[in-house]
């Protein structure tokens, strides 16, 4: 299991040029004019993690393989999107199948690549493209909860849920307000919240977006827009999709070495996933062998069956046990029998709530 992100905001603010750095690739057309992307272009990133490459060499791995997530670039949404304007209705239906929102603002003051506003104001643009998410999602409220609280008279107890959550993010949105912000009052409440796909349900991730120069500190727009995440609950991170596409190009051995010249110690894609695992409360667990080390994603909380499914729905359904070590005890003892030997290999059971960093086999049974 990795995430699938997608990547907005209004045109011409570098969600293209961001997008082709972190595929590194060229799918997606980077030009200086609106709508340069007209069908949303996916790509599969491999998530970095240095944990992997030490339980490999522990292990002797033939083959590593890194857990992945996806990052979908969506055309620029204008004002307007929610009744239409631009390409408005296609692009609400590709922000819908996300699980999160990377939204890209322009904090760079670059003359030569033109903002469709004719200004650069991260904070401004965020709220056009969050009012248009929020327009669309209560258009689509106003018309469901009527209904859901008539099915909820009837007694239909799946309606109740539904009208009471739908209900609170509707008063929500009818105040300018983001539906995350929407309080579910139980655990059954949260999931109908999130059956209900509304735009501002999902987490959001500013990107700052900033020229070369500030990477390593960010500016004075970044740093507003730094506020407003932290106001909203939200997360930020600064990069600049200039150095980032650089880097896409250069050979790997040569990349430390530059990012060191510009005062940076990592990448920016690092940055995005770092924040957007913590956004979406993704943990990794690895698996090791002889023929491979491999990480899996799986959400914080999750129990042994269920790390079991993500490699297979097998694993999960004969779930006997699981062989669990942690990332630190495997590198120190060097592997599953020195950490046996130590008493650090454990035996877990169907209740065990996975650790991030986990070394684990399972046993299983179909």
């Amino acid at each position: 299991m990795g995430f699938r992100c997608g990547i907005v905001g209004l045109p011409n603010v570098g969600k293209s040029t961001l997008f082709n750095a972190l595929t590194e690739t060229a799918a997606a057309q980077a030009a200086n004019y609106p709508f340069c992307t007209i069908e949303p272009n996916v790509g599969r990133v491999a998530v970095p993690d240095p944990r992997l490459q030490e339980i490999a060499k522990v292990a002797g791995s033939a083959n590593i393989i890194e857990t992945q997530l996806e990052f979908v670039d969506i055309a620029g949404l204008v004002r307007g999107a929610s009744k239409g304007e631009g390409l408005g209705n296609q692009f609400l239906g590709n922000i819908r199948e996300v699980d999160a929102i990377v939204h890209v603002l322009r904090c760079f003051e670059e003359g030569d690549v033109t903002h469709v506003e004719g200004r650069v104001d991260p904070i401004a643009d965020a709220e056009t493209v969050e009012t248009e998410l929020m327009l669309a999602d209560l258009e689509s409220l106003e018309k469901r909860v009527p209904n859901l609280v008539k099915k909820a008279q009837q007694g239909d107890k799946e309606a109740k849920v539904q009208a009471a959550v739908l209900g609170k993010a509707l008063d929500i949105l009818r105040q300018s307000k983001p539906a995350r912000l929407t309080q579910p009052a139980d655990e059954e409440e949260a999931k109908a919240l999130e059956r209900a796909q509304l735009l501002t349900a999902k987490p959001v991730l500013y990107v700052c977006n900033v020229d070369e120069g500030d990477a390593a500190t960010g500016n004075a727009h970044s740093a507003r827009v730094f506020e407003k995440a932290a106001a909203e609950g939200a997360k930020a991170v600064i990069i600049s999709a200039a150095i980032e596409a650089e880097i896409a190009t250069m050979p790997v051995e040569d990349r430390a070495d530059f990012l060191k010249d510009l005062g940076l110690t990592e990448t920016g894609l690092s940055r995005i996933i770092r924040a957007g695992y913590d956004l979406l409360d993704l943990i990794t667990f690895f698996t090791a062998g002889p023929k491979e080390a491999r990480a899996w994603t799986v959400e914080k909380g999750a129990k042994a069956p269920q790390a079991a499914g993500a490699i297979h729905s097998d694993f999960e359904r004969g779930f006997i046990r699981a062989e669990t070590i942690a990332y630190e005890d495997y590198v120190q003892y060097k592997g599953e029998s020195g950490a046996r030997d130590a008493g650090k290999l454990r035996s877990e059971g169907k209740d065990y709530v996975t650790k991030d960093g986990d070394v684990m086999l399972f046993r299983f049974n179909v």
